[in-house]
């Protein structure tokens, strides 16, 4: 039994006080009668999820917290103590920040990131704003226009920080922001870039780069093998078009996509290759 995650447990038998799960080990754990529906019979399977109640018991709940294992999440604080900082993660009892994974004391009525692990020394459910400690490198092979999950996070000069797949560290650039989003949603999103510094660069709306390819790849090749084109997107159509060989459109968009890739460079009325030589 995991806890911190959702669980599919087996319905064991019935007591006065709720239905006993249990689970492939021979693992058992109460589910309360007030999460007990009608239909639910011995030998069904359930999704529950596991932590600890007030007694220090391992306790099943059909209710979904704000947050599971290794993730993250806004969470408010409700009430500081001797103890620490609680804070509501959508279950009966409310979740503890001790003083040592807090950033700074945290104050009651405020929201603050958090993320939660589970303490291996007291086997507890743990919370933490310390979350920067618990940010991945991203290492994962990710293509342009990968769909990903956001954890949008907060407003920077440069754009909008984010979590990305409850992982890694990521950023949507303002020119990339393309719809109302504010700190705390989740929403999808899409890989622009994986960064050497392992962060990543992310979109809200999948870019237009995939799907003009074929003649952002053609006007590379023409630009490999000229190094610059006395053209730009201010150009007249048709000189593009006896230039390149692509409407004025198609070739803006080949030109932003390859200036997004660091590829090209737009100085003196034209176009400069500055990527890698064959």
């Amino acid at each position: 039994m995991r806890l911190g995650e959702v669980n599919s447990l087996t319905v064991l038998r019935f007591t006065s006080v709720g239905a006993y799960l249990g689970d492939d080990l021979d693992n058992d754990v109460l589910l309360p009668n007030k999460y007990i529906t009608d239909d639910l019979q011995e030998g069904d399977l359930t999704d529950v999820f596991l932590y600890r109640d007030s007694e220090d018991r391992i306790v099943a709940t059909t209710e979904r917290p704000l947050i599971e294992l290794n993730g993250f999440a806004f969470l408010k604080a409700k009430e500081v103590t001797f103890f620490g900082a609680f804070v509501d993660w959508g279950l009966e009892k409310d979740l503890l920040i001790p003083f040592k994974e807090q950033n700074l004391k945290l104050e009651e009525d405020r929201y603050y990131l958090t993320y939660l692990y589970l303490d291996e020394s007291t086997d507890r459910l743990v919370g933490s704003t310390k979350v920067n400690k618990y940010i991945q490198e991203c290492q994962e092979p990710f293509e342009v226009n990968d769909e990903v999950e956001l954890l949008i996070c907060e407003n920077t000069d440069l754009g909008l920080k984010v979590i990305v797949n409850n992982r890694y560290s990521g950023l949507i650039f303002n020119n990339f922001i393309s719809r109302p989003v504010k700190r705390g949603d989740y929403t999808k999103g899409y890989i622009q870039k994986v960064r050497e510094d392992g962060k990543l660069d992310v979109t809200l709306e999948i870019t237009g780069f995939t799907r003009i390819t074929e003649s952002a790849e053609k006007l590379l090749a023409i630009l490999k093998k000229n190094n610059r084109l006395a053209i730009n997107d201010k150009s007249d159509p048709e000189l593009i078009r006896e230039t390149v060989g692509m409407s004025k459109k198609t070739f803006k968009q080949a030109v932003g996509g390859l200036y997004k890739e660091r590829l090209i460079e737009l100085a003196d009325g034209g176009i400069n290759y500055i990527g890698p030589k064959d």
